[in-house]
């Protein structure tokens, strides 16, 4: 998505409704601003670490499903150790 703004006097540039939408960008949000070589990025900063890494550990299979199949390999320890 590529957009051109305009820089006010003030040095405000105001970023399109579409983009703000896209990156939940609201109202007092926070962006880092970094220099790479000849260009200007704005990286949104994320207050709640629990959103920032949501969709970051994608799986085919739901946690819930990888759960139970992890907590199925220590049945039999535990059956064991209850029996005995």
């Amino acid at each position: 998505m590529e957009t051109l703004c305009k820089i006010s006097r003030k040095g405000w540039v105001v970023i399109p409704i579409e983009i703000r939408k896209k990156f939940r960008l609201t109202y007092g949000s926070t962006l880092r601003i970094k220099v790479e070589g000849d260009r200007i990025v704005l990286i949104p900063e994320h207050t709640d670490p629990i959103e920032e890494c949501y969709g970051k550990l994608r799986s085919d299979e739901s946690l819930t499903n990888l759960l139970l199949k992890e907590r199925g390999k220590d049945f039999p320890f535990n059956e064991r150790k209850i029996r005995s």
